[in-house]
């Protein structure tokens, strides 16, 4: 690291740089974000890809005064590097390190805490409506990018913006496009020239002069719309309200600062489009930014090498091959996903099933009335979606598929705890919010071979199931290529013990094993949650002092206290351990140690019941 960058300790030191120092600062950014990622494994494409629109941020505006909201928040490592926490990079995504994604506690420069997509607009609209309110001159920008304009959040939040006039910026960070030389250096000019105040003064004084004679006006109007419309996409977003700026270098520095410099002296709502490349100054990224969005950690000098050990294969990657084997054998069968197509394990799907995938962008209400309205007309919609995203679409799970009773399969990744990425992308509220919908069913598999039977019995099942299964991978046992079924609601009894009955609900079965030897005690896999297998409850009661529940969920509203409540309801007096995952956002970790941490380890679920039962 030289001399300039350990000098940046906050943005007040870099506005101290002279203009002509920032390259060498954005190029010192690039090459730190690298060497870190590569120690602690992270999001690397979408970070190399905002380094020089960080600087000229922090550069122009008086943050963190002035507010940047991050939108979606894996682009934050550059702004985290100039913002004091250079020196904590080493702890990245770690237990007890800084977040892979803006937080409110981690520091007073970041803004709001962002790990969905599609909020930046709304918060910041928030934001500069509260610093009118104020009577402060502060600016709020929302930074946009990697897809996050597809969700219609962000279309609500800027019909709502182009009705008032505080600061607000909006910067869509567009990583999908590239600019060729010529058309870059036209468009620096365009945007230096349409962000001055010489250009807004004219527009507003034409426009007042010429009110005064409709039929020039309107003219006028069509030939600016006209005019913009052949060198800029401008038209949609001025239709909402705001004053359209770009497409603009996203890396070109002598192209950022001096429009952004121009746009602090606007007002009402602006809109600056920049073009960025995902991986941007590692050629290697660069050509395969899905490889390299998240890495592990990995050598700079080779790039992401592949193991020469067969790896287990992923939940995913089971759910992606029953995908493929259903489709073939029902060709009524779609599958869905809201942008998730790699980590839902759908890359197979979409190459041979091309027209019955659906990626329909971030869009998580969208995918789940759109699967409604597919299931409504014969087809058996399977909706991939993270257990974390389904949240977003809670109100039309209910409506649209619950409340009509539609034959709609669920495959929930990433349900539990997911590690790195924390409390944000963690599956902990799936079985409470499912678990009192009518209709719904809710399958938990302990292994690999169960999550693709049980993926069978849910696709044939005339009526809404949700099955839930862990990021990585299991127990390694083989899925196998069948498309058995289990019986729907039912459990088994995989030890038989003495006194206390421990019933797992889902892949914490592994954990609970030694447990149950060590103590001998029954273990059941209850494979659900709702509906509950009361007969295998009642066989249990009338053999056991005590029943223990396990679950890699919220125990708040869970398949525990579903249990509890069934005892109350039978007037049964068993006491009821409950473990799960307790009532408090859990951080970024390992997932063992996050695991061990709140007591559902092998030896922390022993301990546990030892302290209560014996």
């Amino acid at each position: 690291m030289s001399d300039l960058l350990r000098s940046i300790d906050s943005p007040a030191d870099l506005r101290r740089l002279s203009r002509d120092q920032l390259p060498q600062a954005a190029k010192e950014v690039r090459q730190f974000v690298l060497d870190s990622v590569s120690k602690t494994g992270g999001h690397l494409g979408s970070n190399l890809g905002t380094v020089e629109l960080t600087v000229a941020l922090h550069y122009v505006f008086n943050t963190p005064e002035d507010r940047i909201v991050w939108d979606v928040g894996h682009q934050t490592y550059p702004h985290k590097i100039l913002t004091g926490r250079r020196d904590r990079m080493t702890t990245l995504r770690q237990l007890g390190g800084i977040s892979g994604f803006p937080v409110r506690a981690e520091s007073p420069f970041d803004a709001f805490g962002t790990a969905h997509s599609s909020t930046s607009i709304s918060a910041a609209l928030g934001m500069a409506v509260a610093a009118k309110l104020q009577g402060s001159e502060r600016h709020s920008i929302a930074v946009i990018g990697d897809g996050a304009l597809t969700a219609g959040m962000a279309f609500e939040a800027m019909n709502c913006a182009g009705v008032e006039d505080g600061k607000l910026l909006v910067i869509l960070n567009d990583n999908d496009m590239s600019i060729s030389p010529p058309v870059g250096a036209l468009n620096r000019y365009l945007a230096q020239l349409m962000s001055g105040q010489f250009y807004a003064a004219a527009k507003d004084v034409g426009k007042r002069v010429l009110k005064n004679a409709p039929p020039l006006f309107e003219l006028a109007k069509r030939i600016e719309e006209s005019a913009k419309g052949m060198v800029v996409p401008a038209t949609l977003f001025e239709k909402f309200g705001f004053n359209y700026i770009g497409p603009i270098d996203g890396h070109d520095l002598d192209s950022l600062i001096p429009t952004l410099e121009n746009l602090k002296h606007l007002s009402g709502p602006q809109f600056l489009h920049v073009v960025t490349k995902k991986g941007q100054g590692y050629k290697l990224a660069e050509a395969d930014p899905v490889l390299y969005h998240g890495p592990g950690k990995f050598d700079p000098a080779v790039g992401i090498q592949k193991s020469s050990t067969p790896a287990k294969p992923t939940f995913s990657a089971v759910f992606g091959d029953w995908l493929c084997d259903m489709a073939a054998a029902d060709p009524r069968l779609v599958g869905i996903t809201p942008a998730m197509r790699e980590g839902s394990g759908m890359v197979t799907f979409a190459e041979r099933f091309p027209k019955r995938y659906f990626d329909v962008g971030i869009a998580e209400q969208h995918a789940v009335t759109f699967a409604a309205g597919m299931a409504c007309d014969g087809m058996k919609p399977v909706v991939a979606i993270y257990s974390t995203f389904l949240q977003r679409a809670y109100d039309q799970l209910i409506h649209d598929v619950a409340l009509q009773n539609l034959p709609v399969v669920f495959a929930l990744d990433r349900a539990g705890l997911v590690g790195a990425d924390g409390a944000t992308h963690a599956g902990a509220y799936d079985i409470p919010f499912l678990r009192c919908v009518p209709n719904m069913s809710i399958a938990c598999p302990a292994d690999e071979r169960e999550c693709r039977q049980l993926l069978s019995t849910a696709y044939e099942r005339d009526h809404p199931v949700a099955v839930r299964y862990p990021r990585g991978s299991g127990t390694g046992i083989e899925a196998g290529k069948d498309l058995v079924r289990l019986p729907y609601g039912k459990g088994e009894i995989v030890r038989t013990g003495k006194r206390v009955a421990v019933l797992a609900f889902g892949t914490l079965l592994q954990a609970a094993k030694p447990a149950a030897d060590a103590l001998d005690m029954t273990l059941v896999n209850m494979r659900w949650a709702k509906p509950l297998d009361e007969a295998l409850i009642d066989e249990i009661l009338s053999s056991h002092d005590a029943i223990v529940t396990i679950e890699e969920g919220a125990i708040a509203g869970g398949a525990g206290e579903a249990v509890a409540a069934y005892l109350q309801c039978k007037q049964q007096l068993h006491p009821v351990l409950t473990l799960g995952l307790p009532d408090v956002f859990i951080e970024h970790g390992d997932p063992a140690k996050l695991l061990a941490n709140v007591g559902l380890s092998p030896v922390g679920i022993q301990s546990a019941v030892e302290s209560r039962f014996y």
